[in-house]
């Protein structure tokens, strides 16, 4: 399957254009923002009191459109109180308008600006708000559903243009990131495998200016990532980590790595999961990987100053005569060794090996994202992620982001004295801890790869080959959060030694691989430089975030396809 048949919003093309108030505009439908004291109903020709007696009230998520055969057809859109608007609620009303009239691609919608909410701002959330809601991912034979957004005009106000233009520049770049990710997780694992996915990120690569290397089973075995090599051994797919890097031009302002769960087909392995509708949905537990993609894909666009590298572990978690067993013992990079005592807590086993190369390469700071743990659903629910971190700072950022773009964190702690739980008869530490707080254990046993080691943290240049030790860097672990969306399972098919533990050394020379590089492209300064403030030996600031599935908000121009060389 091809590239645009996965994400075909990459692909689509999307007219996007502003223009000055009191313009007529090209469009099929123009949505009228109405507030709850009636502004905007000079618009409609109609009063509030009339619209209400129609059933339309002006509160947010509610839309009403009068037929007319002359188009643009006006829309009342309500936005509740004009001083109570913010980011969410805008995009949250533009979200209503385009269901409002599913089956016309060509909308309009004015631009509100006020003291709470830029124009920039506020055309950003607009954009967003109308392809989000429009999306919807299908494998049918004959299309169904509503239309695909052909092109939007954006009415600005009054001697904002330019400001209008860059909001929605911004809007389109997350959205497609957005669209993108759900794409991804949404994909049959049958569809998108590992090594799918390794080509994917190759083919994005190659026209984002994303330099990616894709590791294959030999040079996973080379690097010593006997998380990944474990958790692959059932499959017949074989695993691969994907590793992306952004770079800046001149100087970066720091060093982040985002590290993402990629089971690409979760069925528990040997420690199988119940045969329910649950089950059928383990496709999506590579969201943390496919969002950290789709995120990484427009950077360069969002103009970010900071070095940014992605760490993708992809493999299925399946059951075989070779899978992983319960009592196994496994050594991961590094060399600290994990009795596994479950083999469906494996996205942390994955995970492990991304976490020391993150604090080798001598990064600043580690967002971690994965579907990764149930029990954080059934806390949290669906529409909030649970965030654990071991920076009190880098959390406050993380949660700062993610208010921003509306998708909701809550912090919960890593109690030290649940450590004790993870504590093996046979191993450094265990994969599973006890019956409770499941979320916050798997988040114990992640910092534990994150703890310094001797040397200077760095903000330079990634190097690629396989890097040596340097000082610990700050880790925050998000199971689903970083302004867009993420969730993760993974495939894979590697035969690892009977051994009940193996050890595998990493290598002197640079191990085999894919390679994609590509020039970066210019860099803007928009976005807050997150530099860490932890001490050379110290822990790297870590967050985890997890989630209990895939999609959320989070392209400019369509993008030129390139061949990697």
């Amino acid at each position: 399957m091809s590239t645009a048949a996965i994400a075909p919003l990459l692909y689509g093309r999307i007219d996007l254009s502003v223009v000055p108030h009191g313009t007529t505009v090209d469009a099929d439908y123009i949505a009228v923002h109405v507030s709850v004291d009636g502004e905007g109903t000079r618009g409609l020709d109609i009063d509030l009191d009339s619209l209400e007696k129609a059933g339309f009230t002006s509160v947010v998520g509610r839309a009403i459109a009068f037929p007319s055969s002359k188009p643009p057809v006006r829309v009342a859109v309500g936005i509740g109180a004009v001083g109570a608007l913010s980011t969410a609620s805008i995009r949250d009303a533009a979200a209503a308008f385009a269901r409002a009239v599913p089956n016309d691609a060509r909308l309009a919608s004015h631009v509100p600006a006020t003291a709470e909410v830029s124009a920039e701002a506020a055309a950003a959330a607009i954009v967003e708000g109308i392809l989000l809601a429009r999306y919807a991912y299908s494998l049918r034979s004959e299309l169904r559903g509503p239309v695909a957004i052909a092109s939007i005009v954006l009415i600005s106000p009054e001697s904002q243009e330019d400001a209008v233009a860059s909001g929605a520049a911004t809007g389109l770049a997350t959205a497609r990131a957005a669209a993108f990710g759900r794409d991804l997780a949404a994909s049959p694992a049958g569809l998108l495998t590992a090594t799918r996915l390794g080509e994917l990120a190759l083919e994005i690569g190659a026209e984002t200016g994303l330099e990616v290397d894709v590791f294959e089973k030999a040079a996973v075995t080379e690097l010593g990532l006997g998380g990944l090599l474990g958790v692959n051994r059932g499959s017949t797919e074989e695993p691969r980590m994907i590793v992306l890097r952004d770079v800046p031009a001149g100087t970066p302002t720091g060093h982040l790595a985002l590290v993402g769960r990629g089971i690409m087909y979760d069925s528990g392995g040997i420690s199988m999961k119940p045969g329910d509708l649950a089950h059928s949905e383990m496709k999506n537990d590579m969201t943390g990987a496919g969002d950290v993609l789709a995120a990484m894909s427009v950077l360069a666009e969002l103009g970010m100053t900071t070095a940014v590298t992605g760490y993708l572990m992809c493999t299925d978690d399946v059951p075989s005569g070779s899978a992983l067993q319960l009592g196994d013992g496994l050594v991961t990079r590094g060399g600290k060794t994990v009795g596994v005592l479950n083999t469906d807590a494996e996205g942390r086993l994955v995970m492990s090996d991304a976490l020391v190369l993150a604090v080798e390469e001598g990064v600043d700071a580690i967002v971690e994202i994965a579907t990764l743990t149930g029990q954080a659903l059934r806390t949290l629910g669906e529409d909030v992620a649970a965030l654990m971190a071991n920076s009190d700072d880098l959390a406050a950022q993380v949660s700062a982001a993610a208010e921003h773009v509306d998708e909701p964190v809550w912090r919960l702690p890593l109690v030290r004295s649940y450590r004790t739980e993870l504590d093996s008869d046979i191993a450094d530490i265990k994969n599973l801890g006890g019956p409770n707080a499941g979320s916050i254990t798997a988040g114990l046993f992640l910092e534990e790869f994150v703890a310094g080691t001797p040397g200077p943290t760095s903000a330079s240049r990634a190097r690629r080959s396989p890097p040596r030790p340097v000082a610990g860097s700050t880790a925050v672990r998000l199971d689903s959060v970083f302004g867009c969306s993420f969730s993760s399972p993974s495939r894979s098919d590697a035969q690892a030694p009977a051994d009940a533990v193996h050890r595998l050394l990493p290598p002197d020379p640079e191990p085999p691989r894919t390679r994609c590089r590509t020039p970066t492209m210019p860099f803007r300064s928009y976005w807050k430089p997150w530099r860490s403030s932890s001490p050379p030996g110290r822990p790297t600031p870590f967050v985890a975030a997890s989630t209990g599935g895939p999609g959320s908000r989070c392209s400019s121009t369509r993008w030129t396809r390139r061949r990697c060389p």
